[in-house]
């Protein structure tokens, strides 16, 4: 399967900022209807950004009981489903398993995994440009930060204070809510940028094979 070679920038703070969705097109579906709205809103495209957030574990031997929040994003407005809520689950599971419509995103088998075994969910098709994309002349994986670096030419604050924060709240902070977008919308952007067809260009990055339609 092919690798796709990307400049390595050292200096990010040299870049200019992505512009980030604004916050009323981050949305935090709770409501059937919001939910069902959501869902055919991300149904309608062929490609969606994907990563979810789990309130951090900090003890020894402590197990997460994540992901508590799974976020999709298309190119105009970014979803964030909190697991807490009623339907969320169901919601987000009928795009995740929608073999219609690919998910991109990074870092993607803990994501999966937990999706299987907390949630039921089996994320199919799917894309992680985390196994995808490698620096020039550089062994190791590409993470967003420099992926969005290489690819966009731009950077993305990656906040430890809000990574770390509790995903499981019942009500996020307007910061958790831009972070959280963030990943799943910058994911989705670096993907459209690869080419004029990047799904043809990734076809044998397509996972599970077969599941996607042509």
């Amino acid at each position: 399967m092919p690798l796709i070679r990307i400049p390595l920038i050292t200096d990010l703070d040299t870049l200019p900022r992505l512009e980030p969705l604004p916050s009323e097109r981050i949305v935090t579906p709770e409501t059937p209807a919001q939910l069902a709205e959501a869902v055919d809103a991300l149904m309608a495209w062929r490609h969606v950004g994907f990563d979810t957030e789990s309130k951090p574990t900090f003890r020894t031997g402590e197990v997460s009981t994540g992901p508590h929040l799974i976020q999709l994003a298309t190119p105009e407005r970014a979803f964030l489903f909190q697991v807490g809520i009623e339907g969320a689950v169901a919601a987000a599971r009928t795009v995740l398993e929608a073999t219609q419509v690919v998910k991109v995103g990074f870092g993607l088998g803990s994501d999966r995994s937990r999706l299987r075994t907390r949630l039921d969910i089996e994320l199919r098709p799917f894309i992680d440009l985390g196994t995808t994309l490698r620096y020039q002349g550089k062994k190791g994986q590409v993470g967003l930060r420099g992926a969005v670096a290489g690819v966009l030419g731009a950077r993305v604050s990656k906040s430890r204070s809000i990574s770390t924060s509790n995903w499981a709240n019942p009500v996020l902070s307007e910061a958790q809510r831009r972070y959280a977008a963030s990943d799943a919308y910058a994911a989705l952007q670096v993907f459209l940028a690869l080419g004029d067809d990047p799904e043809r260009l990734l076809a044998d990055r397509i996972m599970p094979p077969g599941s996607s339609t042509p």
